[in-house]
């Protein structure tokens, strides 16, 4: 992340900021101002569409694109991929266990929506390693869906949608600030 900082910083042309201030001070100016931006940017297309644009695993996906945009697991490839592995890892345990017309889980929990969120998390967990395509909070995806909090195919789609428009901001700003973010694949 203070690879990012200092990109921006010379780019901006405000090295001054970074030479006046602990690297931690603006490291979590950055992190406050980015997670502002990004999930700011998802949460008004909610508003607007009225769409769930906002879902609880793109904070831990934009905390990875902008605390360590050169790690494998912030890569596009392995964001858009994993988050689509638990999207359709969720809704398959769904259909597996018949709850594709039930309500979100929120606060009884069932043996079948119990075999869900299971079979979903190994499903995804599983995929990812074998397809290396590692994103930790497509866990969080894969039991957002198999816990009925997202469910319906146009929520999915939507949630793919968010996905790709974070990735896109996340492709934007890293650039913006010179990390050489990669376009689709992690670096090697």
């Amino acid at each position: 992340m203070n690879t990012v900082v200092s990109g921006l910083a010379r780019r901006l042309r405000v090295p001054a900021l970074v030479a006046r201030h602990s690297s931690t001070s603006v490291m979590g100016l950055f992190a406050l101002v980015n997670g502002i931006l990004s999930i700011g940017v998802m949460a008004l297309a909610a508003l607007i569409t009225s769409s769930p644009f906002v879902f609880p695993s793109l904070g831990p996906t934009a905390f990875l694109f902008f605390y360590t945009p050169l790690a494998a697991t912030a890569s596009p490839r392995n964001t858009i991929a994993g988050h689509l592995i638990g999207a359709i890892a969720g809704y398959l345990s769904l259909m597996v266990f018949g709850l594709t017309d039930a309500g979100p889980a929120l606060t009884e929990i069932t043996l079948p929506r119990v075999g869900a969120a299971a079979l979903s998390l190994g499903l995804t967990a599983g995929l990812m390693v074998w397809l290396r395509v590692p994103h930790p909070p497509a866990g969080a995806t894969t039991l957002i869906v198999s816990l009925g909090i997202l469910s319906s195919l146009v929520h999915l789609t939507v949630l793919m949608l968010a996905v790709v428009l974070l990735t896109l901001q996340a492709l934007a700003i890293n650039r913006l600030a010179g990390i050489d973010y990669p376009l689709w694949s992690p670096r090697t």
